[in-house]
């Protein structure tokens, strides 16, 4: 009984509700649709087939550009005619965000700086002014700079390398005209290594006073050896006796356990700061590009023929380093060409003629310190031992002739195709004006 009750309510108020539904309709149908209605009916439909042409993105625009100019009370459209002058933030990056300005603000009419007028283009909400480069505030360019370096550094700190390992230079010198000059170069790249570093110098002839304060200057962690054999004054037997000099280092390294990179800086080189962080990546032994400054100081006739030939036969650029194939294995060596300087080469050092590198020079290898230890545990089986190259020291070229197998070295700066040091060997002649001891 109940249950029939509670299905005759449910039916009866079904019917009501399509009774007011009808009687709704039909006073729709009668009073007709308004004309604001149909004109938003219409702009909807306009902008569906606009959407439908050139994409929603578009017809989306159009649509807030023109009821925000409506509703703005007439400004002249939805930015400001004079976007934000901001000063260290668009020089750094030569652009500046208008993302505070309201859209009845008034802002003054368009500046110009250092009289040249600015561009202005507009993407999404913001207006953005492209400033003049380069920037006539040189005060500004040095903040942007400071931001900018601020920036690289808390990016490296984050992303950078975790635990970076001690960076130990090799470095063999004598005292000689431009000492002083060579090696305060060099110190000031060590300086700004932003790891531990040890420096280790090798001087021909035994420690002299000179190159003693000079160290003293760096306040470097530095290691100062004597060497007792003088440098000689043919370029070949110098090469021979800087290789046993770098080797004398390396007996250091051994013995002390020091534990660290070790890389070989000559006091002629020019050193890149991406090349410190580069040589962090090694695992055992690695070798980087050298960029090769051949130096002349003839000026003469015969100079000139030459640089003329290496120009017209298209010769590759002077570059030294890993050559490796399109898997980023090493498949060879660029080594330096110097066909075109065949009877030109110094072969004193007080020769008025093109200084010539070396097949490979060391200061394109760097490797790990455990190689060299005796009782290291993971020391890999391609490597020789160092006790084992005393007779032979004299005929060791490169860091290569420390391996059993030269293709366990790792390419490194891009598998070689970024240059990350030079070489250049410019030495004072017997002519030169200044004292073999000038003190600078």
């Amino acid at each position: 009984m109940k249950l029939s009750a509670l299905q005759q309510s449910y039916t009866n108020r079904r019917s009501n509700s399509f009774r007011a539904a009808g009687g709704l309709d039909s006073s729709v149908d009668g009073s007709g649709k308004s004309p604001a209605a149909v004109f938003w009916l219409v702009l909807h439909g306009l902008c569906c087939l606009i959407s439908l042409v050139l994409g929603f993105r578009f017809s989306r625009l159009v649509f807030f550009l023109f009821f925000s100019t409506a509703s703005n009370g007439g400004t002249s459209g939805l930015y400001p005619s004079t976007p934000f002058l901001g000063t260290t933030a668009d020089i750094a990056g030569s652009l500046s965000f208008q993302a505070n300005s309201s859209p009845n603000l008034e802002l003054p009419p368009n500046r110009t700086a250092g009289g040249i007028s600015s561009s202005r283009v507009v993407v999404g909400r913001h207006g953005i002014r492209i400033r003049p480069w380069p920037h006539p505030n040189p005060d500004e360019v040095m903040k942007a700079h400071r931001i900018i370096e601020r920036v690289q550094r808390e990016q490296k700190l984050q992303f950078g390398i975790k635990n970076p390992r001690t960076v130990i230079v090799v470095t063999p010198t004598y005292v000689r005209t431009f000492q002083t000059l060579h090696l305060t170069g060099l110190m000031h790249s060590l300086m700004n290594v932003p790891y531990d570093l040890i420096w280790i110098v090798v001087e021909a002839g035994g420690t002299t006073n000179e190159t003693a304060s000079l160290l003293a200057k760096s306040g470097l962690r530095t290691i100062h050896i004597g060497f007792d054999k003088r440098m000689p004054n043919s370029w070949e037997d110098r090469h021979r006796l800087e290789a046993q000099m770098r080797l004398r280092a390396l007996r250091i390294v051994r013995e002390e356990k020091l534990d660290g990179i070790v890389m070989f800086g000559d006091d002629s080189n020019m050193h890149s700061m991406e090349l410190f962080d580069e040589i962090q990546k090694v695992t055992w032994i690695g070798a980087v590009s050298v960029g090769i400054l051949a130096h002349s100081g003839n000026t003469d006739e015969l100079s000139s023929v030459v640089h003329k030939k290496a120009e017209e036969e298209n010769l590759p650029p002077p570059v030294q380093g890993p050559a490796c194939n399109s898997s980023e294995k090493l498949v060879g060596w660029h080594i330096f060409n110097s066909l075109p300087y065949v009877g030109n080469g110094a072969t004193y050092i007080d020769d008025r003629a093109t200084v010539l590198p070396r097949k490979l020079e060391w200061s394109g290898f760097v490797l790990n310190s455990r190689l060299l230890w005796k009782e290291a545990e993971d020391r890999p089986e391609w490597v020789k031992d160092l006790d084992k190259l005393d007779g032979v020291s004299e005929e060791i070229e490169s860091p290569l002739s420390l391996l059993k197998d030269p293709s366990m070295v790792e390419p490194l700066g891009s598998c070689g195709r970024k240059v990350l040091l030079w070489w250049l060997r410019v030495e004072a002649r017997t002519d030169s004006k200044f004292p073999a001891r000038l003190v600078f």
